[in-house]
């Protein structure tokens, strides 16, 4: 098992090189994992940098002492992989979020597709964005992630399409696609973007849209996933085709 991962605003740490975690960080890691001096942590910033540490003391309920080991940066992995993921019902968007941040995907776009029966609007809308957000960073943390994904603000699917012109492969997961997905030629480098539908599946218009944008559609396999799971699997499969996971 590797080190728990903890996240921090900053590297700074005392003339001695002794950091102290506290906040909710440290709390976590004295009352609920239970660290004591001797074992290892890592601390990172979630956008990359980060940092071996071995635990010193521990003062009160929630300040953790730590050595900090130099700081080093992980780089930005290739190809870069997004999925747009349409919006789920319930807590299903959470899930979805979750899986794809363990399995390693580098950015995730909510999408408020045309038959979502989920609408992100006002405060609502604000509460379920930082809700994934929050499960992301959660996830990145269980998963021993260093680099969290980037969870952007919904997009509609005008702004969907803009992102698909700008990458380097982009594809659509659909059941009009003639090709599978485990076939498809893909970029060594640069950025894949992946839309996944909602349950009622992406339209006609969206479609068009998307494939004006130069996204072409792709099967997945022989049977149908939600789309709370489709995501996954795509990026995992993605992630082994491309060296990622080598």
């Amino acid at each position: 098992m590797t080190a728990p991962v903890f996240v921090v605003e900053h590297f700074d740490a005392d003339s001695g090189g002794r950091y102290v975690l506290d906040g909710p960080e440290g709390r976590h890691a004295v009352s609920v994992k239970r660290l004591r001096p001797g074992e290892d942590v890592v601390l990172t910033d979630g956008a990359g940098r980060w940092a071996e540490c071995v635990v010193l003391d521990i003062e009160g309920k929630d300040r953790l002492i730590v050595r900090l080991d130099p700081v080093a940066e992980q780089p930005q992995p290739e190809p870069r992989i997004t999925i747009v993921q349409a919006l789920p019902k319930g807590d299903r968007g959470e899930l979805a979020v979750e899986t794809m941040t363990e399995v390693g995907v580098d950015a995730i776009v909510p999408w408020a597709a045309a038959r979502c029966i989920t609408q992100w609007k006002g405060e609502r809308g604000l509460k379920a964005l930082a809700k994934w957000r929050a499960t992301a960073r959660e996830a990145g943390k269980q998963s021993r992630r260093v680099r969290f994904p980037d969870v952007a603000d919904a997009a509609t699917s005008k702004q969907v399409a803009a992102l698909l012109a700008k990458a380097d492969f982009a594809a659509v997961l659909h059941e009009s696609g003639t090709e599978p997905l485990a076939g498809a030629e893909l970029p060594a480098e640069g950025e894949i973007v992946l839309v996944v539908g909602p349950e009622g599946g992406v339209s006609p218009e969206e479609l068009t849209l998307f494939a004006e944008a130069g996204a072409r559609a792709y099967r997945l396999g022989p049977s149908v996933l939600r789309t709370s799971t489709a995501g996954t699997a795509a990026a995992a499969l993605l992630l082994g085709r491309t060296g990622r996971w080598s």
